[in-house]
């Protein structure tokens, strides 16, 4: 979903861009803004929080009444807005890469999995099998890979682990420094190598790996 989604009416869009302008707004503050009646503002704040792009929390203060709600963007609701790290750390990567920095850049990204290696290896502590390829998948799935399992006919934990988004793909349309990385510290968190089935940087829809699931 995008600010611009089918599934945004007008009126709530204008309330999301409102809401990024200002930080956090009150209910009355966002009628006065949108020019909407309240109850379709109160209606509208409902569904995007309901979308999960929406966030309210009370304002304390001194004195008798009702403490006034305040309304601000989710984390959700933020990545709705442009953003271009991706480009710029595409054409950080090739600047480096020109100006022979090739083993700096490869040393960043060794640094960056050893700094994650210790959590996520505590994650799949004791785990074995698919069970252990599943975990994996869950801790991929969080850094935005879209990734899932399916396991193999034949048994014995043959499973197919399949990456359905990039979000590194600005740095590896650079460089496939990251891809190295990030396999090597997969393979160390499934306990034994993955079989590289497709590749994304080659063409194919998903990066996909069949491994044993016996580890």
């Amino acid at each position: 979903m995008d600010l611009l989604s089918p599934g945004l009416g007008a009126s709530q869009r204008h309330l999301l861009d409102q809401l990024k302008r200002r930080g956090a707004a009150t209910l009355a503050e966002l009628e006065r803004a949108s020019g909407l009646a309240r109850e379709s503002v109160r209606d509208h704040l409902r569904s995007l929080a309901a979308l999960g792009l929406v966030e309210r929390e009370e304002v304390r203060r001194a004195g008798p009444g009702r403490p006034p709600l305040l309304f601000r963007l989710s984390a959700r609701g933020e990545s709705l807005f442009p953003r271009r790290e991706g480009e710029l750390l595409g054409e950080l990567a090739a600047f480096l890469l020109a100006e022979g920095g090739e083993e700096s850049l490869a040393r960043f990204f060794a640094a960056r999995a050893a700094a994650r290696r210790g959590p996520l290896l505590a994650r799949v502590a004791g785990l074995s099998g698919p069970e252990r390829v599943r975990e994996v998948a869950r801790i991929l799935d969080e850094e935005g890979f879209l990734a899932e399992v399916e396991e193999l006919p034949g048994g014995e934990g043959r499973c197919r682990l399949r990456l359905c988004h990039c979000p590194l793909a600005e740095l590896v349309r650079v460089s496939r420094l990251p891809c190295r990385a990030e396999l090597a510290l997969v393979a160390e968190l499934l306990g034994e190598p993955a079989h590289r089935e497709e590749f994304m940087p080659e063409g194919a829809p998903c990066c996909t790996y069949q491994v044993q699931g016996a580890a």
